[in-house]
């Protein structure tokens, strides 16, 4: 012990949570809100003067304090609220909109009326300049009308500038010469592409330089305010890669995830106390639930977005779904939803007594997982009344009612709210599923620690619908993000781009990169008075196929043991490897700065006589009724002691239910641990018939397994139009052909793959046989444009045909008469490329390559990129088998017949709600003509009785001879 405290500290947008650790070991907390003009300047600050026993505006005494370290959400909230430092843009000339235009895909796909998130820097000022990707000079640098447009600038009030040229990461000589001119200008803040994201590729590498000098003056005004107030005290903070730096070396870019990344380490950490080093994590608040993935080392990724903005900076892999405490619930006549949109903070929910609507929260409480009488009072308007059951209660005899008059049938009121909290245990759970069994990883041989304020009341829920049998919840559960960041080490971080195709010469390249990275890494912890001793370093080699862009990380050794472990890493993530080239992407050097911080016990159990016994006993609704169940104190909890579901454990800051089949048990380290106690049921027991909440799961369990198709796709194929601009489609059909459920991909797609997938079937009738697999890009069946290529696989159950799952993809060339295949004045289809005519691409599980390239090539106007077609076309089949591996889980939970019925109910509601909206429409015409002379003019006419409607294109002009004309299917 040092012999003076230390404060971990999350500040959050709504609480800041102080964990602080006396001088003789023990931990106390805090929980204040992060705004309270009347009473403190500052939150983090007020909670370490709370803790020491100073005054409001008392100096904190720097001979008491022996470190602060903080996780902040400043940074986030700057972004969020577009409150960061005004930034003027300088790009090599001709490319000032690269950054707005970016890879062109919508942000939200179905919206008509597209609203781009705003840019995040204020100006943009073209450097004449160019530098070639081999370092060649194609344009002089021309310095003089650059200086004179920073001096304007500079003028207007910008004083934060990002300096992002072509291949400057990797030539970075115009970069300097141009970050010192704009130095020279009075610039106090600026960022170089090349120091701050020196990796390949444009959009991603600007979007973080223009983060960085965005939120970084932001952040050190905040840094330097509160290092003001803790004079003398060391100060750190968390990083989003899940390390500390000190307060004068925290960058912009390196903020957005801060508090989040605290809770990771704090996961792992109190897990790894506990005997578990593979865990998923599941931390669930009011608005959202955050999970991660650990099984060995922290997984980080390169890219994220906030708030409509892209970075590119090493940050921890978290997933985030709209599904918290808060979440609404909904019923629209036929099924159940919950969220995405929320109750907030304010009016809450219904049992906070503001009024506010039902919630997740409700139903817990509807249910008895939450009970009023053990949870803080501090509702109603003096803040001293416990929640409102009794408004829980009429709020859902009200929704009962309503479900009665809809369906014809009145749920009870605890089935209502039960159906509700099964929904929003899929969500989550799918959630999970996003960051672990998509990338390969079998995660019923995993812990599940659940910590948040709403994470125990839902975690054994959660593991039975993943098939985990131990969960964990750690001490100091509601406040782990700030626990978390006492545990961190400090770290730094640095990458540097490769892009050449591994071999012996490009090993030892990489080999010495690696050398210097860790050097300077090293160099990065010296300067934060970090000891060498406790300095340690490690590398990464992000290898790829050549072609792709899902790079993924092995240890630094000879090429052919890097070779083996990326094989091996591709086929577990993605189930399948490539005859291709592999390439070093980029080499990644972490040096870490042991802080000999171990997770604790926090609290020791109060002492008793005699065996354990509940504080009360409490009615839940379980197993689809209402029973008794024994209501502990946490604290009461011995090492020894054992309790079996159904139960409810509370504690000062949070719940955890024990479900039945469950026991919960206390530990030496403090965790709660929850042990399956009888096997959970091999198939879920669902029956054929229609039911509101099945409704729900079954909708959201067929647009998971389309999305799912997606990821594979846009991981593993080679087309940019695929990969980056997201131009893909991914869709399950029914024997017949109709559509079950689509991913929210590309809207033109999913409403004309389903003629498409008839035509496979009318053309192949009786002869479609396992193994199989057709390509078609057929306009006059289904297609929308020839690059557009939908990959259409058959499902067979014991021997019939019960589906087929379909990918399709915009190939970024398939021929015709110009490079990209969409000719401006083509008159015939071959002029627009290879047709694919209902194509037998495979058979018995065989690519038909020689064939299909030969398709390619010996069409009038042939493909000039046949080995990307066939790459493109590879991912394209794997999605559909990523496809076809989840519905046979389906199949094998709930049966054949179930999910066959529950594909036409899910039709059945998709045929109700459009006929809703058809009942309020109006009858009514356009007519619009258009360049070339042709008229379009279409009439509705809408029969409400019937809720139906006639669109009648009477008057619009026959073909044209050009190109512009319309398939039937769009």
């Amino acid at each position: 012990m040092t012999g003076r405290w230390e404060f971990w500290i999350d500040r959050g947008g709504t609480f800041t949570d102080v964990v602080g650790r006396r001088p003789d070991g023990r931990l106390v907390t805090r929980k204040l809100l992060s705004h309270d003009p009347g009473r403190y300047d500052d939150a983090a600050v007020a909670g370490v003067r709370l803790l020491l026993g100073l005054g409001p505006g008392e100096p904190v005494p720097a001979d008491r304090v022996a470190a602060v370290r903080m996780g902040t959400t400043v940074a986030t909230n700057a972004l969020l609220e577009r409150r960061g430092e005004p930034t003027v843009l300088l790009i090599t000339e001709g490319f000032r909109d690269a950054l707005r235009i970016a890879y062109q895909n919508r942000p939200r796909l179905f919206d008509r009326h597209i609203v781009l998130p705003e840019a995040v820097h204020e100006r943009v000022i073209e450097v004449p300049e160019r530098t070639d990707a081999e370092g060649h000079t194609v344009r002089a640098l021309e310095l003089d009308s650059v200086r004179e447009q920073l001096r304007a600038a500079h003028a207007d009030g910008l004083r934060s500038a990002a300096v992002v040229l072509m291949h400057g990461y990797r030539h970075p000589a115009h970069e300097r010469a141009v970050a010192e001119a704009a130095r020279e200008a009075g610039f106090t803040q600026v960022s170089t592409s090349h120091e701050v994201s020196p990796l390949i590729r444009l959009v991603p590498r600007g979007d973080t330089t223009v983060v960085d000098a965005y939120l970084s003056p932001v952040l050190r005004r905040y840094v330097d305010e509160v290092a003001a107030r803790l004079e003398g005290i060391r100060l750190l903070f968390m990083q989003s890669n899940g390390g500390l730096r000190e307060a004068a070396r925290f960058r912009g870019k390196d903020a957005v995830l801060s508090g989040p990344a605290g809770g990771v380490v704090g996961m792992v950490r109190t897990s790894q106390q506990a005997g578990h080093d593979r865990v998923i994590g599941f931390d669930m608040g009011g608005t959202s639930t955050d999970v991660s993935h650990y099984a060995g080392e922290f997984e980080r990724e390169l890219g994220t977005q906030v708030a409509g903005v892209r970075m590119r900076a090493p940050m921890m892999s978290i997933h985030t779904v709209a599904a918290g405490g808060g979440s609404l619930l909904h019923f629209d006549g036929r099924r159940y939803r919950v969220g995405p949109d929320s109750a907030g903070a304010e009016p809450g929910p219904a049992c906070y007594r503001r009024g506010g609507p039902l919630t997740v929260t409700d139903a817990n409480v509807m249910l008895g997982r939450i009970q009023p009488a053990h949870f803080p009072a501090v509702f109603g308007p003096d803040g001293d009344l416990p929640l409102d059951a009794d408004v829980v209660r009429e709020r859902f005899t009200d929704l009962a009612d309503q479900m009665g008059r809809a369906t014809g049938h009145r749920p009870a009121e605890a089935e209502v709210a039960a159906g509700f909290l099964e929904i929003a245990v899929l969500n989550m759970a799918n959630a999970v599923k996003k960051i672990s069994v998509q990338r390969g990883h079998d995660i019923t041989r995993y812990a599940l620690t659940g910590f948040g304020g709403a994470g125990g009341q839902h975690v054994c829920a959660v593991a039975d619908a993943l098939s985990i049998d131990t969960v964990l919840v750690p001490p100091l559960a509601g406040v782990l993000s700030a626990y978390g960041i006492g545990l961190a080490d400090a770290t730094a971080m640095r990458e540097q781009s490769v892009e050449a195709e591994l071999d012996e010469t490009v090993r030892q390249r990489a080999e010495q990169l690696c050398a210097e990275l860790a050097d300077r890494t090293r160099d990065d912890l010296r300067a934060d008075g970090v000891p060498d001793s406790a300095i340690s370093t490690r590398a990464r080699v992000l290898l790829r196929y050549a072609g792709t862009d899902a790079a993924l990380a092995v240890a630094p050794a000879s090429v052919a043991a890097m070779s083996e472990e990326f094989t091996a890493a591709h086929r577990t993530r993605f189930g399948f490897t490539m005859e291709k080239p592999i390439v070093v992407e980029t080499v990644s050097v972490e040096a870490t700065g042991t802080s000999g911080e171990q997770a604790s016990h926090p609290r020791e159990p109060a002492p008793r006589e005699g065996p354990l016994q509940p504080r009360d006993t409490v009615l839940m609704y379980a197993e689809g009724r209402e029973q008794q169940a024994p209501l502990y104190r946490r604290e009461d909890l011995h090492p020894t002691d054992t309790v079996t579901g159904p139960a409810v454990v509370a504690e000062d800051d949070a719940t955890t239910v024990v479900d039945p089949g469950w026991q919960a048990a206390g530990s030496a380290t403090g965790h709660l641990v929850l042990t399956r106690a009888r096997p959970r049921p091999d198939r879920t027991a669902v029956g054929t018939r229609v039911d509101p909440v099945m409704l729900e799961v079954f909708n959201s369990l067929f647009m998971s397994i389309a999305e799912q198709m997606g990821v594979r796709l846009e991981n593993t194929a080679h087309s940019v139009n695929i990969k980056e601009r997201l131009d893909f489609s991914c869709a399950l059909f029914d024997a017949r052909g109709n559509l079950i459920a689509n991913a929210p991909h590309i809207p033109v797609h999913l409403g004309s793959m389903g003629e498409s997938i008839k035509e496979v079937l009318r053309r192949n009738e009786g002869t479609l046989r396992p193994g199989d697999v057709y390509a078609i890009n057929d306009p006059y069946h289904g297609g929308t444009h020839l690059p557009d290529v939908t990959v259409v696989t058959p499902v067979f159950h014991e021997g019939e045909l019960q589906f087929l799952v379909a990918s399709r993809g915009h190939h970024a060339e398939i021929g015709g008469t110009t490079p990209g295949s969409m000719p401006a004045f083509s008159r015939t289809i071959h002029e627009e490329g290879v047709l694919f005519d209902n194509w037998l691409l495979v058979r018995d599980g065989r690519l038909r390559e020689p064939e299909t390239r030969e398709l390619l090539t010996s069409a009038p106007y042939p493909s000039r990129s046949p080995d990307t077609n066939l790459a493109d076309l590879r991912a394209q089949i794997a999605a559909n088998e990523k496809g076809i591996a989840e519905l046979r889980r389906m199949v094998e939970q709930f049966g054949a017949d179930v999910v066959k019925a529950y594909m036409g109910h899910v039709q059945d509601n998709a045929e109700e709600s459009v006929r809703r909206i058809v009942a309020r429409l109006h009858d009514g015409g356009f007519r619009y003509e258009t360049d070339g002379g042709a008229v379009i003019q279409v009439t509705l006419t809408v029969d409400r009785d019937a809720r139906s409607a006639v669109l009648d294109f009477t008057g619009t002009s026959p073909q044209q001879p050009g190109n512009f004309n319309a398939p039937a299917p769009w």
